[in-house]
């Protein structure tokens, strides 16, 4: 006899990325968008791993102060889960948030071009009715053809690249192309 498995939990997205919204919603989950205001320039790290997972928690910790500042917080809590996480890029040893401008952007791009850069990324899952958090990261190398000129262009005017890390989304349809592997390097899992 088969069964409906309906989800009985929310799901709180505490991320403004595209990406990240796409997953969730081709995997058929219902959820809601909460941005965390914090400063991502203050928190600083020198290892790209503790990096993004001090932002996934800075962004956690945010978004939980202000949802039990609502009235909804203790109804809702029982049953939600909050998702944040992070990504950087490291060129050359150099940890690359979202570029501040074209001209970073840019840069980042023709960096890229015919090399390769690491991505890390971070995903932290917080359960509000126990506070128990689990989370981890991964770095997988990429590696690039060579990025025409023209397409760097057209990337930039998007101004697409504004808003990724690194300067540079890997799934976008004139990014993809360049794309000549990812290989994940490392992968670790943490318990709070």
């Amino acid at each position: 006899m088969a069964t409906t498995n309906s989800s009985t939990f929310k799901i709180i997205l505490g991320s403004s990325s595209m990406a990240r919204r796409q997953i969730l919603a081709e995997m058929g989950y219902e959820f809601t968008v909460m941005i965390a205001d914090i400063d991502e320039k203050e928190i600083r790290r020198e290892k790209p791993e503790d990096l993004v997972m001090a932002l996934a928690e800075a962004k956690a910790d945010a978004i939980l102060s202000r949802l039990q500042h609502t009235s909804q917080f203790e109804e809702d809590a029982h049953s939600t889960l909050l998702i944040t996480a992070d990504t950087v890029v490291v060129y050359e040893g150099i940890i690359r948030e979202k570029p501040s401008s074209k001209e970073e952007a840019r840069e980042f791009i023709k960096g890229y071009s015919g090399g390769q850069a690491a991505v890390v990324g971070s995903v932290l899952v917080t359960n509000l009715k126990t506070g128990k958090r689990k989370g981890g990261w991964e770095r997988a190398e990429v590696y690039f053809y060579n990025i025409p000129d023209d397409i760097i262009d057209i990337l930039i005017e998007e101004a697409i690249t504004l808003n990724a890390a690194g300067g540079l989304m890997l799934e976008h349809p004139l990014t993809l192309p360049f794309v000549e592997a990812v290989e994940l390097r490392l992968a670790f899992l943490q318990f709070f």
